[in-house]
């Protein structure tokens, strides 16, 4: 079993992360993460990021301000994964549907692992 310190991602694990398009790294356990955002969305991101780092020269206000627009947009897609996620599951117990044990440890990985990458930061 592992405890919530063995999993615990370093920053230059976070980096790593962030280069291959928000994927989580391995976790000291080996223990692989799903991507927390679409790879297709990930790609828009960066092509935008890109946009706004190369506007920062002739346009360095307008370009902070692209940068806070583009950051406030992923942390909503994120929260947005997290609530589609949770409906999903509320739509399952309201309809008397027996949600697995499986299926909610999943859950709460996804939800630990998350956690403890924005502490890490």
């Amino acid at each position: 079993m592992n405890t919530v310190s063995e999993e615990r991602i370093s920053t230059a694990d976070l980096a790593n992360a962030a280069q291959h398009g928000l994927t989580t790294p391995a976790t000291t356990s080996g223990e692989n993460h799903e991507p927390l955002l679409p790879q297709d969305f990930v790609q828009q991101l960066r092509s935008r990021w890109d946009h706004v780092q190369t506007g920062f020269v002739d346009e360095p206000r307008d370009a902070v301000q692209h940068a806070d627009e583009l950051v406030a947009e992923t942390i909503q897609r994120l929260a947005q994964s997290f609530a589609d996620e949770r409906r999903r599951l509320e739509d399952q117990w309201g309809r008397g549907d027996n949600v697995s044990t499986e299926e909610l440890r999943q859950a709460l990985r996804k939800y630990r692992s998350f956690f403890e990458r924005l502490l890490s930061v």
